[in-house]
């Protein structure tokens, strides 16, 4: 009876070893076609151990650009840099751990960290007191920034900001919420892209909704860049490192000295314009709250013009105080 329990148990774990090699396969096949059709193309500069990529454009006074959860520099520098124009120096980057950034060991994503990386890259590249704009978390991120080394920059330009926090991410969401390390490492590099790849189109469709990606957002978009193992990881850890600083955050908002502008869409699926954007109302002054009715968590994609004008407006009160 117990050889048999033996075998039985040897045969399982043999099943799972072989089910998981299967996954470790697809992942990786996954992310060499991933960095083969959406490869590296920017600069790279190390950054307190850490790899940074970025991009930029133009001459000017800076502008620095952070993405948001799950995202890279593509999600900025796409729709915006093209169409900016003349008379600024734009720079997008992938954050610590997102696109092509790596994260050093022992990092852990928070919101603390990452505002402290941000400041040490602009730093690094010489860039005078920039205009920070931050999508979704990277307007968290900016927000942290401007709290904790208000003198490094000049003020906020926030699209669709993660502003006040969440007990509960969205259900699509949900997912990425990995507390453990190792499960989350794990995860990442079995069956989290095969997974994705299955989710693509009703993930898109909840983060762009109610209006559509463009239809080479995949390639030419640099979506694709996000199939890799050690993208999944640092977005985990990004939504599971909010909790953390976030809501002790939010009570200092009226330290905020500085031209801050935000820009919400009605219909943003992902953060609700009310808890994360009018909410911000009487808290920070002199705040420059615009609301766009119908316009998903994607405005820079959505009303491209108007998300130029809406960053130069803010550059303009920025630059000249």
């Amino acid at each position: 009876m117990f050889s048999a329990i033996v075998g039985i148990v040897i045969a399982i774990l043999a099943a799972v070893v072989m089910v998981a090699a299967y996954f470790f396969w697809i992942t990786r096949r996954l992310a060499r076609n991933a960095e083969r059709a959406v490869p590296a193309n920017g600069s790279f500069v190390t950054v307190d151990g850490n790899r940074i990529h970025y991009v930029e454009s133009g001459e000017g006074r800076p502008i620095l650009m952070i993405h948001g959860l799950g995202g890279t520099l593509h999600h900025l520098r796409r729709p915006l840099m093209k169409e900016f124009g003349e008379g600024y120096r734009l720079i997008a980057i992938d954050r610590p751990g997102s696109g092509y950034s790596t994260r050093g060991e022992g990092l852990d994503g928070r919101l603390a960290e990452q505002a402290r990386q941000t400041v040490r890259f602009i730093e690094t590249l010489g860039l005078e007191k920039p205009l920070l704009v931050g999508h979704s978390l990277g307007g968290a991120i900016a927000l942290a920034v401007a709290l904790d080394y208000p003198d490094t920059i000049s003020g906020l330009a926030l699209i669709a900001p993660l502003t006040h926090y969440e007990e509960e991410p969205p259900e699509e969401f949900r997912s990425l919420a990995i507390t453990s390390p190792l499960r989350r490492r794990i995860i990442a590099n079995t069956v989290a892209l095969p997974l994705a790849v299955k989710n693509a189109q009703k993930t898109l469709e909840f983060v762009f909704g109610p209006q559509q990606p463009p239809e080479d957002y995949a390639i030419a978009g640099g979506a694709m860049v996000g199939l890799r193992p050690g993208h999944f990881y640092a977005t985990s850890t990004d939504l599971v490192a909010v909790r953390h600083d976030l809501p002790r955050q939010q009570t200092r908002y009226g330290e905020l000295a500085l031209p801050v502008g935000i820009l919400f869409g009605t219909e943003d699926r992902v953060l609700n314009y009310e808890r994360q954007g009018l909410a911000m109302q009487g808290k920070v002054a002199g705040l420059d709250l615009e609301i766009v009715n119908g316009i998903g968590h994607m405005p820079q994609y959505a009303i491209t013009a108007q998300v130029v004008a809406f960053i130069r407006r803010i550059a303009e009160r920025a630059f000249a105080s």
